[in-house]
């Protein structure tokens, strides 16, 4: 699976159960984490998407270094098995709108 394809799944995936998953770019700003995960309640995950063999980019590591030392979570998911699990921490299935299913 592409990194493309695990991002759109996670997309879906957060919002079925009420979240946001919002697209992260900053101009002139290289390296920043792919999504932004917005949960209820006030949680909030920064998340860089790797596939399984997908390598860190050294700013890419900068950036993460720089969100976790003002104390937000971020993270590094690779491939879609550990993207799921992350949703489901993060958002509970009691929490789903929209009827589909994952």
């Amino acid at each position: 699976m592409t990194e493309a394809q695990i991002e759109a799944k996670l997309v879906r995936m957060v919002r079925i159960r009420g979240g946001e998953a919002y697209k992260f770019t900053s101009p002139g700003e290289a390296g920043v984490p792919d999504r932004i995960i917005v949960a209820p309640g006030g949680k909030v995950v920064f998340v860089e998407l790797k596939t399984h063999f997908g390598r860190l980019a050294g700013l890419q590591r900068v950036h993460l270094d720089r969100l976790r030392a003002l104390g937000m979570d971020a993270r590094v998911v690779r491939g879609w098995e550990e993207a799921r699990a992350l949703v489901e921490e993060v958002l509970p299935a009691a929490v789903k709108k929209g009827g589909g299913s994952e």
